[in-house]
């Protein structure tokens, strides 16, 4: 009896893990994404922008509050697409971020369609849920080259925002490659050969990837995700001084580390498994979308039962 009132309370608690993924939503989303007629790039401002309209017609069948950050790079307008949950909640922020655009002309179903999708799936989620903190959602623009480092990526534009503004931040998750996954032995690699070791050589699990020194929101968020046990997961901490030649800080938390937040990234760990990264090969049917759903579930009870 104590069990069933134990599943009670946490059923009712934890509203939101009666939901799961949606891999047929999954699936039409990616679609949207990538069957575009062209390429999201930095060049394509049609696609671009049919892309953040697309992302914020879906939020605003969920969120409290949906808006566009414009940013103006080289006589071009850009812009992140924002919804927020919880804006009642009197707490510092969390931030989920992925990038909507791509590198050259390709369709980029897992950079980062997948981590766009991911945003799209945890607003339905999230719709009815409690927190415990205000949830941001963003799709960054400009991620890739040639801003990527640079104060025009959308993942700067936002972070610098929040620090100009002094608007209190717990920390922030980038989602980046979330959707590709492989069982065959050697088909995982690291930016250390050693790794193997601890690690195996099956490209099967999701990675945090996180810094040395990370604080609560970090620590936070990775005990929570592996609790869920939705999925296989690794942790790696990589010191500051070989987090680039490792790739550790190739995407958008790299703009809110270096403005002192607290930060991680989500991934399949990109290159190292998937050798269609920024290339034409990168399609939505070279994904996993089973595994790719208990990644975004994971997230989303990661962000309920942070503290």
């Amino acid at each position: 009896m104590k069990k069933i009132f134990l599943f009670l309370f946490l059923f009712l608690s934890l509203g939101c893990f009666a939901q799961q993924s949606d891999t047929l939503l999954i699936k039409n989303h990616l679609s949207v994404l990538t069957k575009t007629d062209g390429f999201r790039n930095y060049q394509n401002l049609k696609v671009l922008n049919q892309t953040a309209d697309f992302i914020a017609s879906i939020f605003r069948q969920y969120a409290d509050t949906v808006y566009f950050q414009e940013f103006k790079v080289e006589k071009n307008i850009y812009k992140n697409v924002i919804c927020r949950f919880g804006t009642k909640i009197n707490k510092p922020l969390v931030v989920i971020g992925a990038h909507y655009d791509v590198c050259g002309n390709q369709q980029g179903a897992d950079d980062n369609a997948s981590g766009v999708v991911a945003l799209l799936e945890l607003a339905r989620m999230l719709k009815n849920a409690k927190t415990s903190y205000p949830v941001e959602l963003v799709a960054f623009t400009l991620e890739e080259p040639p801003f990527f480092r640079s104060q025009y990526m959308g993942s700067y534009i936002h972070a610098n925002y929040l620090k100009n503004n002094n608007i209190p931040l717990y920390g922030m998750v980038a989602v980046e490659m979330i959707g590709y996954f492989d069982d065959q032995k050697q088909s995982q690699s690291y930016p250390v050969k050693t790794m193997k070791v601890a690690y195996g050589t099956k490209g099967d699990f999701i990675l945090l990837a996180k810094k040395t020194g990370s604080g609560e929101f970090v620590k936070q968020f990775s005990k929570q995700f592996k609790n869920a046990e939705t999925i296989e997961t690794e942790s790696f901490k990589i010191p500051s001084k070989i987090r680039s030649t490792a790739g550790i800080d190739f995407s958008d938390h790299l703009n809110y580390w270096n403005l002192g937040y607290d930060a991680l990234m989500v991934t399949n760990t990109s290159f190292y498994r998937n050798k269609n990264y920024h290339q034409k090969t990168d399609t939505m049917e070279t994904l996993d979308i089973p595994r790719m759903a208990k990644v975004i579930d994971g997230i989303v009870q990661a962000i309920i039962l942070l503290k």
